[in-house]
């Protein structure tokens, strides 16, 4: 992959501007604000509830090693068998021609069944999954806030659960001077939501109390109270790179700057890159508009 390629591609415009415009749509935002839910909404939320019952079928094997269960390859064979008829009957008819491709950008999205690891890479599939979405014109302007709140939470929760059930080792994990072991969009749009906000400030990000008391309304709470149940130790220490982001005076000023460390941790990182899957969709020609300026 030439990287120099990549950040002057249509999928890299694409990627960005999509992050960009759903940012502005969850500004102030509650996950349980009310929002337009449409049919195909409804439909692939079902899809993501599809694969977390296969979970529950699909519980871990016995075996010597702590990490990566390789019960998790069983269940990924089982999503590699039935997600495209799943999408099938989530979207209507008229788009079902582009299931295969854009299927393939779902499977991805779940972490990488013969390492059983999870990263950033495997989140941003998930994104191009819903920028093909929006290309095809079967989710609209409309779904926006929808996307986020209902869909992108879903998916989160879904992928936490394949994370702990399997024992999913973390892929490129930076330790401590990373956000997170797994994630990194939550933080972006779930600062988003918190600009302009009242009385939460990000230093409260490092008070227990505060995050268990809000973390079903905002996202990156929810994040912070997940890194809280499943490290253990000091949050300054094991968590450097958050504790040292919430002496930031203002939420607009996180939020940029989880915009500009996503650019250069995630976007411009040659192992994250590598694997991403070009096609009519998400393609590695030319851009013929520049990404968003952050």
């Amino acid at each position: 992959m030439d990287m120099d390629r990549w950040q002057h591609s249509q999928a890299y415009s694409d990627l960005m501007g999509f992050l960009v415009a759903m940012n502005e749509k969850v500004k102030g935002a509650k996950l349980g604000d009310d929002c337009h839910v449409s049919p195909v909404t409804e439909g692939l939320l079902k899809v993501l509830e599809k694969m977390d019952q296969w979970i529950d079928e699909t519980p871990p094997i016995d075996q010597p090693q702590r990490f990566g269960n390789k019960a998790f390859r069983i269940w990924f064979a089982k999503l590699q068998e039935n997600i495209e008829e799943e999408l099938r009957n989530a979207l209507p008819a008229n788009f079902h021609r582009a299931v295969a491709e854009v299927s393939t950008y779902l499977v991805e999205s779940v972490g990488n069944s013969t390492r059983i690891d999870y990263g950033t890479g495997h989140e941003a599939a998930f994104i191009m999954f819903l920028v093909c979405l929006y290309k095809i014109g079967v989710l609209e302007e409309g779904d926006s806030k929808a996307t986020v709140l209902k869909i992108f939470v879903r998916y989160l929760d879904l992928v936490r659960k394949l994370q702990v059930t399997y024992r999913m080792e973390p892929a490129g994990s930076h330790g401590v001077w990373s956000l997170d072991d797994f994630q990194f969009v939550p933080f972006i749009w779930g600062s988003a939501q918190l600009v302009g906000h009242p009385s939460i400030l990000p230093y409260h990000f490092t008070e227990p109390k505060q995050v268990d008391e809000t973390s079903k309304d905002y996202m990156l709470m929810g994040c912070i109270q997940y890194i809280n149940k499943v490290k253990t130790g000091l949050f300054a220490e094991h968590s450097n790179q958050l504790y040292h982001i919430s002496g930031v005076a203002s939420w607009s000023k996180v939020n940029s700057g989880f915009f500009k460390m996503y650019k250069v941790e995630v976007l411009s990182k040659f192992p994250v890159i590598q694997h991403v899957l070009f096609g009519s969709l998400i393609t590695i020609d030319k851009a013929t508009t520049p990404p968003p300026r952050i």
